[in-house]
Order: C-alpha cells, then sequence, then structure tokens
C-alpha cells in the first residue's frame, strides 16, 4: 500500500529512489534493529535460566536490564548538561550499568555463586533474590532519572524505555556481539549442558564450575547492555522465548542456543511489525506488545510445563 501511494504521488520519474529509501533506510534497519535485539535478549535468557537452573530466570530477574537503562538514562541526563547527544552515551551508559550491576550480584552473592553442589539449589535461589533487590533498586534510580528530567526530554526517555527501534545506531556492534556469544556458546554447550545437570555433576566431569559460571554470568550481562543500548528495555523476550524453545526442541545447549536466538529475533520482529499497525498511524512501544503477549504466553507455558 505504501509502495502504491509512492508510485502514484511520484509518477514515472524519482519513484524507485523513493521506495528504495523507504526500505532500505526505514523498513530494513528497523527488521535488522529487532531481529539483533530479539536474538540477544533471548540469548541472555537462555544462558540465565542454565546458569540459575531455573527457568524464570532473565536479564530482569537478574537486574542486569534495569541496571542498562538506569546507567543509560542517567548518562542521557548528564550528556545533556554538557552538551552531549547521540545513542553513544546511552550505550555507555547501559554497558556501565549493565556492569555494576554484574558486581553488585557478584559481590553480594559471590558465596551462592560459588556454592558446591550440596547447597547449589538455595545458592542460586539467593542468587535470584539479590537480583530480585537489585532490580528493584535500579528502578528507583530509573523513576529519579525520569522526575529528574526536563519536560521537552522526558516522553523520549519513557518511549526509550518501553522499547524502542526506531534509531538503529549502534546495531553493528551489537550484531557482532550476538555473533560472538552465540558461538561462545556453541563452542561450551557440552559444558553448559553438564553444568545444566547440576553443579556436582559437571565438576565431577571435569568442568570447571566457577570459571563457567563467571563467563556465562558475563556473556548474559554483555548481551544485555547491547540489547538496551540499541532498543531500550523490552521485557519478556528473554523470559518466555528461551522457555518456549526448551518446551519445544529439548535442553540441549547445541540445539537450543542458535534456537533461542532465531525465535527471539522473529517472535520481536512480529512484535514490532504489531507495535507499528495496530493503531496506525500511531505508533505503540514495542515492550508493550510484548508484555501483552508475553504474559499469558508463559502463564499458559508454565501451567503445561511439568517442572
Amino acid at each position: 500500500m505504501l509502495a502504491l501511494t509512492l508510485s502514484v504521488a511520484c509518477g514515472s520519474s524519482g519513484c524507485g529512489s523513493a521506495v528504495d529509501q523507504i526500505y532500505f533506510s526505514l523498513r530494513l534497519p528497523r527488521v535488522a534493529a529487532a531481529f539483533v535485539v530479539g536474538g540477544l535478549l533471548s540469548l541472555a535468557g537462555a544462558l540465565m535460566q542454565v546458569l540459575l537452573r531455573n527457568p524464570l530466570a532473565d536479564p530482569y530477574v537478574l537486574g542486569l536490564s534495569g541496571g542498562s537503562a538506569a546507567g543509560a538514562l542517567l548518562a542521557l541526563l548528564a550528556a545533556r548538561h554538557i552538551g552531549l547527544t547521540g545513542n553513544g552515551v546511552a550505550a555507555f551508559g547501559a554497558a556501565a550499568g549493565s556492569g555494576l550491576a554484574v558486581l553488585l550480584l557478584f559481590g553480594l552473592a559471590r558465596q551462592a555463586l560459588r556454592r558446591l553442589p550440596t547447597v547449589a539449589q538455595h545458592g542460586g535461589h539467593r542468587l535470584i533474590l539479590t537480583g530480585v533487590m537489585i532490580a528493584a533498586g535500579f528502578g528507583a534510580i530509573v523513576t529519579l532519572a525520569l522526575t529528574l528530567a526536563p519536560d521537552a526530554q522526558l516522553r523520549g526517555m519513557l518511549f526509550w524505555l518501553m522499547g524502542d527501534l526506531e534509531d538503529a545506531l549502534g546495531l553493528t556492534p551489537a550484531a557482532i556481539l550476538l555473533l560472538l556469544i552465540l558461538l561462545w556458546g556453541v563452542c561450551n554447550a557440552r559444558q553448559l549442558n553438564l553444568l545444566s545437570h547440576g553443579e556436582g555433576f559437571a565438576q565431577l566431569l571435569g568442568v570447571s564450575v566457577v570459571r563457567l559460571r563467571f563467563l556465562t554470568l558475563v556473556a548474559a550481562s554483555l548481551a544485555t547492555a547491547a540489547a538496551v543500548s540499541v532498543a531500550g528495555t523490552i521485557g519478556f523476550i528473554g523470559l518466555v522465548v528461551p522457555h518456549a524453545v526448551r518446551l519445544l526442541i529439548g535442553n540441549d545447549q547445541r540445539l537450543l542456543l542458535p534456537a533461542s536466538v532465531i525465535s527471539g529475533g522473529a517472535v520481536l520482529t512480529l512484535a514490532d511489525l504489531a507495535a507499528r499497525t495496530v493503531v496506525a498511524p500511531t505508533q505503540l512501544p514495542v515492550g508493550v506488545i510484548t508484555a501483552l503477549v508475553g504474559v499469558p504466553v508463559f502463564l499458559w507455558l508454565l501451567s503445561r510445563s511439568r517442572a
């Protein structure tokens, strides 16, 4: 319909360039951003669920997304006072916030991360509870940043906070990071499979459990920071998609990690399409769509899961 309207409006001259600009300068970068961000969030969620052996673990639960969002908003506020703009400021703040969240997790729950198999389940619970409290603290920082933001900047920050794929700057580094983390996960799939059966089982078979848990958490935090820096905070992709894929194909990380990336990218692309068309010409934040769909889908999946 858009191409037909452009062809009627521009006649025989200039139509091809206008259509090319629409598709290659606007539509294609947005679709690529949705796929990369969805893949990053889904991959981070899958790694977190393996790390904690808990299907409810995702970047939101452990405070990584909250830390990224708080860091990005504070960086935007600080940059405004010194005259800096651009997506690079938000990316730097998101990376710093996610790194701070990881440091807090290791500092407050370092014993849980190093628990021996006899108390691994309790250690995982302690780590999750620590992450929930960290997420609550970062949520307060996000509220403070929104309160201090000027009115001219507030609407954009709110829209970004709920998920905004309009700006595809920083997409190339995020895509490279997605490929690197996925490659690391596939190369270490055997060790991750052993870890998913328990720390004691993995340690008996020669896996360096502490090192593997540390690298898994770092990889998940980097994926979360990259996703938030590109598109803001988008919920339920990192929770629902890996859980659904696991129910369909099993818990073999050699298949689960690539399938989670592809499924997460496809789901977020469809969600962004719905956000742009449901109440057109008004555009909804994509995070609203993922939440409205993700909540009932996850409850349905949870009701069908024997675990």
